[in-house]
């Protein structure tokens, strides 16, 4: 069962059923207060807006993105497909990034890659397909699984704001790896999206500033009544998360 964070209210939910199945996230949720949810556009659109700012400042990410998207109308997988490739340079792309785009954007053409689907997907397999394509590393999937689609079980292993939030918030010796954080998760699951929005606002609130993954999407809060995925799909029944071993 997959569940989506497509509202405010669908993550009010979720975090509700999270710290009702779990005792240890109610101090965590004392502390912050319900967080809101983040959401950017989905679709190519979206994947491409992450990739463009990887590695990058807020600030240059921006200005790169600005003058990318206002370059092609419609902005799209075949505007992309077709550009050429030194006039993405002179807007600001790397080699690298403009490989990465343009091979997506054959992948999509070709319909061997259907950027919608992930979001019905088990979160580890969407992450497995959006990493094996170059140059598209487990931060991009990340971001585009909970932001761009609000797949509500992806699940951040590698940010660092996530992994410090834990460290704090559970009292462990030293800040956990990616691979250790998926065994920590796993009494979240299905509903790891939403945990990874009570974590980042653990971490903004022990911290007093944002991690980077909630930090770029924070001028795209969604208020309670506003969905804005572009699917039609029904969102699916939350139910709480099964312990380890049931």
């Amino acid at each position: 069962m997959t569940v989506h964070l497509n509202t405010q209210a669908d993550l009010e939910e979720a975090i509700q059923a999270l710290v009702k199945q779990d005792p240890r996230l109610q101090p965590i949720f004392a502390v912050t207060g319900m967080p809101a949810l983040r959401r950017r556009e989905p679709g190519f659109v979206g994947l491409a807006h992450i990739i463009c700012g990887q590695q990058l400042s807020t600030a240059s990410a921006g200005a790169i993105w600005a003058r990318v998207s206002a370059a092609y109308e419609p902005f799209d997988h075949d505007a992309l497909r077709r550009a050429r490739a030194d006039r993405l340079g002179r807007l600001g792309l790397s080699a690298a990034k403009i490989k990465t785009l343009k091979n997506i954007a054959r992948e999509l053409a070709a319909e061997r890659l259907n950027l919608d689907v992930l979001a019905e997907e088990d979160a580890d397999a969407a992450h497995h397909t959006l990493t094996a394509l170059p140059g598209v590393g487990p931060w991009t999937a990340d971001v585009y699984l909970l932001f761009c689609l609000g797949h509500g079980d992806a699940w951040p292993a590698g940010d660092l704001a996530v992994q410090e939030a834990i460290r704090l918030g559970l009292g462990l010796k030293h800040r956990p790896s990616v691979k250790e954080m998926t065994p920590l998760a796993e009494p979240w699951r299905p509903l790891r999206g939403a945990a990874a929005h009570l974590w980042w606002s653990y971490y903004r609130a022990i911290k007093k500033r944002e991690g980077v993954i909630a930090g770029e999407a924070t001028a795209n809060t969604v208020s309670n009544n506003v969905a804005v995925a572009k699917r039609t799909s029904t969102n699916a029944k939350i139910a709480a998360p099964k312990k380890p071993g049931s």
